[in-house]
């Protein structure tokens, strides 16, 4: 049998984090069960996870600010948010504090289960670092070029990784503070005024594909759309 998955889920109410629990360690899941936001906190950074499955509301911490804590650290970990919460501005924020997908209570656990192998499969699929296409373009992050309609043009390394990073996080924001700590080393207003550099840089060399669009998402970053 293959090694049991390991899942993070921040769940207040003891009865539902105990099915959930039971349910998905039928499934070949190891689940990491926490009881609030701060503890699930500490339980990421020792266990390292491959996906979270957190609540919404829940005490000291809750799963919106958490979720945003661990995406300063880490773009790449799904998570799922688990809320009984059904106003459509509660579903945007989630996905914009980088949430990957949203479940509203009840629910099924089939549906649970399902929408989780989808995550993991998705983050299994890396992406080929010499062939990434993106709308008309065609982007080399090792060669760092953008190839499109016979014409060739070399980007720089920050323009590269900046990119790369955009296209993973394709229709999901990348924050901004992220970002600048990753290729700039610190978040500060000299290091953000040069990212917006960068960024119109990289519109400019994009715009030969009309349906390509770098957003600016007040307060939180940018979304590569195409």
């Amino acid at each position: 049998m293959n090694k049991p998955i390991k899942i993070l889920l921040a769940e207040d109410e003891p009865s539902l984090g105990q099915i959930i629990k039971e349910s998905l360690e039928t499934r070949n899941f190891e689940v990491l069960l926490c009881a609030n936001g701060e503890e699930a906190l500490q339980v990421y950074k020792t266990e390292k996870p491959l996906l979270l499955v957190l609540d919404v509301m829940m005490p000291k911490k809750d799963g919106f600010t958490l979720a945003k804590e661990i995406r300063e650290e880490n773009l790449d970990i799904p998570i799922i948010f688990l809320t009984a919460k059904s106003q459509i501005s509660d579903v945007v924020e989630g996905f914009n504090l980088g949430g990957n997908d949203y479940l509203k209570k009840p629910f099924s656990m089939e549906e649970l289960i399902v929408r989780i192998n989808a995550l993991l499969k998705r983050g299994q699929s890396n992406l080929n670092l010499e062939a990434i296409t993106i709308g008309k373009f065609l982007f080399n992050l090792k060669k760092q070029t953008l190839h499109i309609n016979n014409t060739t043009e070399s980007l720089t390394h920050r323009e590269s990784q900046l990119l790369y990073h955009l296209i993973k996080n394709k229709n999901q924001v990348l924050e901004r503070s992220f970002i600048l700590k990753k290729l700039w080393g610190d978040d500060d207003f000299f290091n953000a005024r040069s990212m917006d550099v960068f960024i119109t840089k990289l519109r400019k060399k994009l715009k030969a594909d009309a349906d390509i669009q770098i957003m600016n998402v007040r307060g939180y970053g940018y979304k590569l759309i195409y």
